[in-house]
């Protein structure tokens, strides 16, 4: 019974194993999934794998090129700043902190807007009409300049920045879902589960948020990618995170003083951002076009 279980088991494969199979097949994302995790690996061991304190300065190894260099050690793989600090150490906490605030910022924002938006969907009349013109206007304005009025308001710091994006975030996903909620409340099986009595709140968990699926996978991989170039412009301006806390923006501006002498003091936290925000979009993607294909099949 366990065989004729496991052949069941692979001819009809649930929705989870059919979307993994789908996003398995393409090579580019299974790339960008394996750039990703290592990000994530980071976020969480940065403490346990660093080989070096990141605020560590150390006065006999400044500015040692990287260790392909011709001048380079292997002591210090990605080499050291004009502190002496070791590079490759300060980039992973620098991943932990811009990915895992990233992180977390996008989700209170997809929480919060979700529900806004949902609430929003199923309303009419002049309270959805005033609620549709609000977000038109916020999304005319870039992430980026909300989150900078807000810090200029509330101060400099990682914290006020994480709140800044995040308020910047919500009316995305306020849009997004409130959108998608009320094209789903004119279709036919909406109509029917509404006719046979079902409450708001059901007509949500069993129908609209299964199909809604799809559109929070693109848009909260879109979002995190807006967040952590938003994190990481901010702390390159010092409105963000500040010394001595690694990260990738602040770690790419402290380049700047060296980089005539230096410049893998900028190229290394650039290209790291850039792998960052390009694994997700990747990944996104990826997502994006499995769960398509599982909704097709």
């Amino acid at each position: 019974m366990s065989r004729f279980s496991l052949y069941d088991d692979e001819a009809h494969p649930s929705p989870w194993q059919h979307t993994w199979r789908a996003f398995k097949s393409s090579h580019i994302a299974l790339v960008g999934l394996a750039v990703l995790l290592l990000f994530v690996f980071f976020a969480f061991f940065a403490p346990l794998v660093a080989p070096y304190n990141p605020a560590y300065q150390n006065t006999e190894a400044l500015l040692i090129p990287p260790s392909w260099a011709p001048n380079g050690s292997i002591t210090h793989l990605f080499g050291t700043d004009a502190l002496g600090r070791d590079l490759f150490s300060r980039i992973m906490y620098g991943c932990r902190v811009t990915f895992g605030t990233s992180l977390l910022v996008v989700i209170i924002a997809m929480l919060v807007g979700v529900t806004i938006g949902t609430v929003a969907g199923m309303l009419s009349g002049v309270r959805s009409s005033v609620v549709n013109h609000l977000l038109d206007a916020l999304m005319a304005i870039p992430t980026l300049l909300i989150a900078i009025i807000i810090v200029g308001i509330l101060g400099s710091g990682l914290v006020n920045s994480m709140w800044a994006i995040t308020l910047a975030l919500i009316p995305q996903f306020v849009h997004h879902t409130r959108s998608f909620v009320r094209g789903e409340m004119k279709k036919d099986y909406i109509q029917s589960s509404t006719l046979d009595g079902a409450s708001n709140l059901q007509l949500f968990y069993h129908s609209i948020l299964p199909n809604m699926i799809e559109m929070l996978v693109v848009q909260g991989t879109l979002a995190l990618s807006i967040a952590v170039i938003d994190i990481s412009a901010l702390g390159f301006l010092n409105l963000g995170a500040q010394a001595p806390l690694p990260e990738l923006g602040a770690i790419l501006a402290t380049g700047l003083d060296a980089g005539y002498l230096a410049p893998w003091n900028i190229a290394i936290p650039g290209v790291t951002i850039f792998l960052m925000v390009l694994s997700i979009t990747i990944v996104g993607d990826g997502l994006r076009s499995a769960l398509r294909k599982r909704v097709n099949r």
